[in-house]
């Protein structure tokens, strides 16, 4: 993911042996922040800890954005859920948890781009 980042991004990955549910990458880009956690499908399913999806849960709830980034390896693709998602994503086949699908990490980059724009925009409208 650091490799392929946008120039203009910043990205720092996260060192936390402490727990917590914090997520592994934390991206600062064009004034716009969020967080992914990064997974590999295993069988069906993604493997979260408690801690993270009440983490993501909690993050999302108070306005926050974040992701979780699950790579196929079967399949070579890479899936993006929005951390609303994190409850469905811990007890439901991937298959079944609303997300989108990507060939390559350009594309992921563009959907999280696009998916904070339309976040924060949101989030800052007088009307919310």
């Amino acid at each position: 993911m650091r490799a392929s980042r946008p120039k203009d991004a910043l990205v720092m990955r996260i060192e936390n042996r402490a727990g917590g549910g914090i997520p592994d990458v934390h991206v600062l880009w064009k004034a716009l922040p969020f967080w992914v956690e990064l997974k590999v499908l295993k069988n069906s399913g993604v493997n979260l800890s408690p801690h993270q999806v009440a983490w993501h849960t909690a993050y999302w709830a108070r306005g926050g954005l974040s992701f979780f980034l699950v790579k196929s390896p079967a399949s070579g693709y890479i899936h993006l859920f929005e951390g609303s998602e994190a409850v469905d994503l811990a007890t439901k086949p991937m298959t079944e948890v609303r997300g989108s699908m990507f060939r390559g990490i350009d594309d992921v980059w563009d959907a999280l781009r696009a998916a904070s724009v339309d976040h924060y925009s949101a989030a800052l409208r007088p009307d919310m």
